[in-house]
């Protein structure tokens, strides 16, 4: 089963996820060390369950312990969470997506941020994207 776009994810299940994309990998142990105001132990193992049967985990038996490891990569789920995105909001536009978070309030953007934008604009431009 591929994994789902990202948002289809709880606060929480987001929290265990970016631990175990921090990490590459993690225990129940570890991912409730590193997660704020933790759950107990069965509701984590629970929720790494739940998160496995969406696709977003597999695990490996480490002796008495499972360790969980993402099904693809951050940036795969960030591809395809940002696409879903687009397509849901913006009418698969990205320019209306850009123009969104430029048109928000608190997007203060540095000159060099402005810059960089900019460049990836002229590139996209000479590629013919």
């Amino acid at each position: 089963m591929a994994a789902s776009p990202h948002i289809d994810l709880s606060r929480r299940e987001r929290q265990i996820m970016d631990v175990i994309y921090a990490r590459g990998s993690a225990t129940v142990r570890e991912v409730m060390d590193r997660i704020p105001d933790p759950p107990s132990y069965s509701a984590v193992r629970a929720i790494l369950r739940v998160l496995e049967e969406k696709g977003h985990l597999n695990h490996e038996q480490d002796g008495p312990r499972y360790t969980y490891l993402p099904v693809v990569s951050r940036e795969e789920a960030r591809d395809s969470a940002m696409k879903q995105m687009l397509s849901t909001f913006f009418d698969g536009s990205a320019e209306r997506a850009v123009a969104t978070l430029l048109d928000m309030s608190g997007t203060d953007l540095s000159r060099s941020e402005l810059d960089r934008l900019a460049q990836l604009i002229e590139q996209a431009r000479k590629e013919g994207r």
